[in-house]
């Protein structure tokens, strides 16, 4: 193979009397000639690769047919009125909808494709006001994810409010009457230097309709500025609770403010919960005047709590909270909802619960906690979130998925127990068979990690091709989810499998932490340790196994592919972090120092450097053959990293080694929502790369 010049120059720092080489720096920047010159030359390099494997055109088409189920969310209530996302098989994108009730018929809100027949707009979120008569939502453009911010009357469809921009992940916290909300924004650009741009969130009090320079800024100021805020207020518009957590730390502060003791844009907040104790807090106003408490201090896994607002306001964080559901010594706690309308014989505690990674939901008595009983699931999956009437109510609405079932939509009656089916799917789709299996593996130090292996059998006849997929971090776990790419690797002859290794939060905020900061190897380990248990139990065997990751999965794999090259015969790396000693200074990489620590500190430097993908590449090394897929509207990951880490192991590979490093760039989409056609182009490209690379196709196509 051979690849585009790429010049290496002299560039080091120093780090604590340390001197770190970095000679592709030059290509962090990406407005540059010379980088766009580079890029233009790999693309070209890819293109060519990507016509030599013919078999491409049958992922493609597979893949097409498997996601024909398209989608539809789990239905959010504003008293009669429904409010849904829904997407066809024809579909490029989702599109919100809307009905009176149960007996109307459904009207069109939003659909990005009408606002840009490109497809390159997304609908970021949404959130109906409390009587469902107005709607805010916020839309991005080329993958950006920077959101504006709009409000509609949903009976006209009129746009009566926005554009508010700099409101990207922003929360909307509706007062009764529809007259005002709570939003975050960004501070204005021209106030800020440049690498802080990104950050400096603030909550601020709106009244629709107005000027939102206007808006009062009711808090922020002062305090970090890579915090995220999350906001809401009660269905009575009495309890205003506000959020606060530095970046992605597994910790917050929780306020309470009474808005009926003070003005709404001048609240007066009570601390509950400090981020020094080391836990994650959430709470919610129950409509008989007591306070949920959702918390996992000294409880990793999860417990709910309740208490009083008269206790909570009066005492602050030194408040005694009795534990309602106790934490489960298995289970980790998902969430929870509540019935409790007229028609109820008693109040109702929905619980959800994620059990090595399979959910369940348990009933409990409001008053006591007690569990009464387990509503039945469909099967061993994941369920996608409870909804209930924000009002009261005795339904309850939830989406359930698994391997092979596309996201279905189930309700609940709380008088009967009685679960039914909902919704399906808008379209039909016949998946393959295949067998799936929950096994569990021991790692290094004897931690018991669990996996799932997908499979045409039941058990390893043969080696086969085998992809090993990972992510581990950030306290995101890896539940049964139906994947149509995973479908059709395994029913073209392949073995897919999902190691939940730590860093989620398969088994809670322990398996996370076990994971994160100083530990991360332990990431990297258990995900080796995954294969070397597919490859010692015959599934597969080092010429046949690839990995893939994403995000911060890219750089797990990134690591494995640097520290274990032996063990893969291909890697796909997605909007990968690979240099971990300037990550902080791209992206949202300032956000982030909490899970993996700063190279501006001396001890959390030394355990950057020491598994830094882009630093541990060595001259000569027969390394896996690797794709790097990046997007340049990604304004979370910065694409330099793989740009960085594609030069870097294109110059380091063995001229024995037959194994090609390529790099595939995709404009006008960033690090999350994507079209269809955009979602099927990437996953057919992997596959026929991955495909050719552990033999189960010389053209990259299918096996069979």
């Amino acid at each position: 193979m051979k690849y585009p010049q790429t010049r290496r120059d002299l560039s080091r720092e120093l780090y604590f009397d340390r001197e770190v080489a970095d000679p592709y720096r030059w290509l962090e920047s990406g407005d540059s000639d010379e980088v766009r010159d580079w890029s233009m030359a790999q693309e070209a390099l890819w293109q060519n690769q990507l016509n030599e494997l013919s078999g491409r055109d049958y992922w493609s088409e597979r893949l097409r047919q498997l996601l024909r189920a398209g989608y539809r969310s789990t239905p959010s209530w504003r008293g009669a009125r429904e409010f849904f996302i829904r997407r066809s098989a024809e579909e490029e994108l989702g599109i919100l909808y809307t009905r009176k009730d149960s007996e109307s018929e459904i009207e069109m809100l939003i659909d990005p494709l009408a606002i840009n027949p490109g497809g390159t707009t997304t609908l970021d979120s949404w959130q109906p006001s409390k009587e469902g008569d107005q709607l805010s939502y916020q839309l991005s453009t080329g993958g950006t994810e920077e959101s504006t911010l709009y409000v509609m009357d949903v009976e006209t469809h009129e746009v009566i409010d926005g554009p508010i921009d700099r409101a990207r992940y922003s929360p909307i916290a509706w007062l009764p009457g529809g007259k005002a909300f709570y939003y975050v924004r960004r501070l204005a650009p021209e106030l800020l230097k440049e690498e802080e741009r990104q950050y400096h969130r603030r909550v601020y009090f709106h009244i629709v309709g107005t000027d939102p320079t206007s808006d009062v800024e009711i808090f922020g100021s002062g305090l970090e500025m890579t915090n995220y805020y999350g906001v809401s207020v009660s269905m009575d518009g009495r309890w205003l609770t506000l959020s606060a957590s530095a970046g992605t730390e597994p910790r917050n502060d929780l306020w309470l403010a009474d808005l009926h003791a003070s003005s709404p844009s001048k609240p007066k907040f009570i601390l509950i919960q400090s981020a020094e104790s080391d836990a994650q807090t959430s709470l919610e106003p129950l409509r008989d005047g007591r306070i949920l408490i959702g918390t996992n201090f000294d409880a990793p896994r999860g417990r709910i709590c309740i208490s009083s607002p008269t206790t909570l306001l009066s005492v602050g964080e030194s408040a005694e909270w009795r534990d309602l559901v106790p934490e489960d010594p298995e289970a980790v706690l998902g969430g929870w909802a509540v019935l409790d309308g007229p028609l109820m014989p008693a109040s109702m505690l929905l619980v959800l619960w994620s059990r090595h990674t399979v959910s369940e939901i348990t009933v409990h008595s409001l008053e006591t906690g007690e569990r009464q009983s387990t509503i039945p699931l469909p099967g061993l999956g994941t369920i996608t979130g409870i909804a209930v009437r924000p009002e009261g109510g005795h339904e309850a609405w939830f989406g359930y998925t698994d391997h092979v079932t596309p996201p279905t939509i189930y309700s609940f009656d709380g008088r009967t127990l009685e679960v039914k089916k909902y919704a399906d799917p808008p379209g039909v789709v016949t998946p393959p068979k295949v067998f799936a299996q929950l096994i569990t593996y021991t790692s290094f130090d004897d931690t018991q990690v669990r996996m799932f292996i997908l499979s045409s059998q039941e058990r390893a006849d043969t080696p086969r091709p085998t992809v090993l997929y990972g992510y581990g971090g950030f306290g995101v776990g890896l539940n049964p989810t139906y994947s149509a790419t995973a479908l059709a690797w395994v029913e073209a002859g392949g073995v897919w499998a999902v190691a939940n290794i730590r860093g989620g939060d398969e088994e809670g905020e322990e398996w996370h932490r076990q994971g994160m900061r100083g530990e991360k190897q332990n990431v990297f380990d258990d995900f080796i340790y995954a294969a070397h248990y597919l490859i010692n139990t015959g599934w597969t065997t080092p010429e046949h196994l690839a990995i893939e990751g994403g995000s911060n999965g890219g750089l797990l794999v990134g690591a494995a592919l640097t520290q274990r090259p032996d063990l893969f015969a291909a890697v796909v790396c997605s909007a990968p972090l690979l240099d971990m000693v300037r990550y902080e200074l791209h992206g949202l990489g300032a956000t982030w120092s909490d899970e993996y620590g700063s190279a501006a500190i001396e001890e959390e430097f030394e355990w950057l450097i020491g598994y830094s993908p882009y630093h541990q590449v060595r001259e000569g090394e027969n390394y896996p053959a690797t794709l790097f897929t990046v997007f340049e509207g990604d304004t979370r990951v910065d694409p330099l990293h793989a740009r960085k880490m594609c030069a870097a192991l294109q110059h380091a590979q063995s001229e024995e080694g037959s194994r090609t490093i390529l790099i595939r760039t995709e404009r006008n989409v960033g690090h999350g929502a994507r079209s269809l056609s955009r979602t099927i182009d990437l996953s057919a490209d992997s596959l026929a790369f991955l495909s050719k690379w552990t033999g189960l196709s010389e053209n990259g196509g299918s096996g069979l």
